[in-house]
């Protein structure tokens, strides 16, 4: 397909008249409008479809390059739009948070067509480096001040975009309060004690949502912890593939995908050191007020989110756990690795089948055990255990159980739509700096979730002219 059919089938389904009711200018009086804002939304997305990084090449191949002006939807009347112009609407898009609204409506429309079931979601983050990795920002002022103003930057006037933006977002102090230290030795009086314990108290109420724990972080709204996230460049220390601690600095991008469709859910951007377990009550929280409707079976996620509180955040959700464990002791007598309970000669009962009424697990006794001279009296024929009595411990399907591994098996899905943003939509690394970078990664996502719909239309379009036929 020719990249002018490509576009014309993708953009159609982008609906912008929200968009440009917010950027629109709110009175009549001042200059005019006299940039394309559409024209520039789709350039920004065909640039990351085309894998085209800076906003310097994408200027420049507007203005050489008529074929490229029109499959950007710009006419031969519009002013092609200068860096800075795109500069302005990028932080525009930022404040208003316009993007992350066409993406879950793109979201609800692909639920309404059935392409997105919503059944198995996968979580996972994954690093995106910074540019401005080795550049500090007390060396750039400095360059900025050596630098001498350009003559036709105070000569030339380009038209600007003319649009009101909300109240600039307050910001979010990253470093916690200072920990009260207590260098006096022995044992503090009554009087002391009260005193410590007041401090303590004030200390961690002085704590903002990301600096507690993952336990203290649940009682928050999804506004109050989105209002509090870090989302500057940071540096953060991860495992890589071969087991070796290597240090990054950057951003985490976290997504939740469908395994089934591999459609993006819903995503964040953040700072690269909040752990992924914090990340991912952020994004559980914000999952059913934006897709309220959404019949959320399991949630799959690696070892990087066994933590009790995103247990019981996810069944508080009304879905269930797959996620694998770590093991920081030895399991209880009478149960192996996987808490399956064991006969007295050590083989493992059979997951047999679940009870929802009740949220029961029922095992039942081995094959092993048929010959066994212990069966009658030595070992207990059927096991059922609640999963509420540790929703770590006990998932459904049982943990070691062949269902269990083909669920956990389709995590893999989410790790697939990294490496297609990676590779095909621009999601290397990220040119922007501070909250601003956030806008790359949502126009990634939206153009990798446009493409799909448009794809999956299409495919249904086919399907049903083949029946008629």
């Amino acid at each position: 397909m020719n990249p002018e059919d490509k576009y014309n089938h993708i953009f159609e389904h982008l609906d912008l008249s929200k968009v440009l009711h917010t950027l629109r200018k709110k009175s009549n009086r001042g200059r005019p409008e006299k940039l394309n804002v559409p024209a520039m939304i789709y350039s920004l997305l065909i640039a990351k479809m085309e894998n085209i990084e800076f906003i310097s090449s994408l200027v420049w191949r507007l203005l050489h390059s008529e074929e490229f002006r029109a499959q950007c939807r710009f006419t031969g009347s519009d002013n092609i739009p200068s860096e800075a112009s795109y500069s302005r609407l990028i932080h525009a898009l930022e404040q208003t948070g316009m993007l992350e609204n066409l993406q879950d409506s793109l979201v609800l429309s692909a639920l309404e067509e059935g392409f997105v079931s919503g059944t198995h979601l996968a979580v996972d983050s994954s690093i995106v480096e910074a540019w401005d990795c080795q550049f500090s920002e007390a060396a750039a002022k400095r360059r900025a001040a050596r630098r001498p103003p350009k003559p036709s930057e105070a000569s030339v006037a380009e038209p600007q975009l003319q649009f009101e933006l909300p109240e600039p977002k307050p910001t979010v102090v990253n470093g916690p309060p200072k920990k009260p230290a207590y260098a006096k030795r022995g044992r503090p009086s009554h009087a002391e004690r009260e005193c410590r314990r007041e401090e303590q108290e004030a200390y961690e109420q002085s704590l903002g949502p990301f600096q507690k724990t993952i336990e203290a972080m649940l009682p928050y709204t999804y506004d109050e912890l989105l209002a509090a996230l870090p989302r500057h460049a940071a540096r953060c220390d991860k495992k890589n593939t071969k087991g070796r601690l290597t240090s990054y600095y950057g951003f985490k991008a976290n997504l939740l995908v469908d395994t089934d469709s591999q459609y993006i859910v819903s995503g964040l951007w953040s700072s690269a050191n909040p752990n992924d377990q914090r990340m991912a009550v952020v994004l559980l929280k914000g999952l059913l007020l934006k897709f309220p409707s959404l019949n959320v079976k399991h949630i799959l996620g690696d070892k990087g989110y066994d933590s009790s509180a995103i247990y019981q955040l996810i069944h508080s959700l009304g879905a269930f756990p797959i996620i694998k464990m770590i093991h920081h002791k030895k399991p209880p007598e009478g149960m192996n690795q996987d808490y399956t309970p064991v006969c007295s000669q050590g083989h493992a009962y059979r997951y047999d089948s679940f009870d929802a009424k009740y949220e029961t697990l029922r095992y039942t006794r081995p094959n092993q055990c048929k010959d066994c001279p212990f069966s009658e009296s030595g070992c207990q024929k059927v096991f059922k255990i609640r999963i509420q009595t540790d929703l770590r411990k006990h998932a459904y399907p049982a943990r070691g159980s062949e269902s269990f591994t083909q669920l956990y098996n389709k995590r893999t899905a989410v790790e697939r739509v990294f490496a297609y943003l990676k590779e095909y939509f621009g999601m290397k690394r990220t040119r922007h700096r501070g909250v601003r970078a956030s806008v790359d990664f949502q126009l990634s996502t939206l153009a990798y979730n446009l493409s799909k719909f448009a794809l999956d239309k299409l495919n249904k379009q086919l399907s049903n002219s083949q029946q008629v036929a």
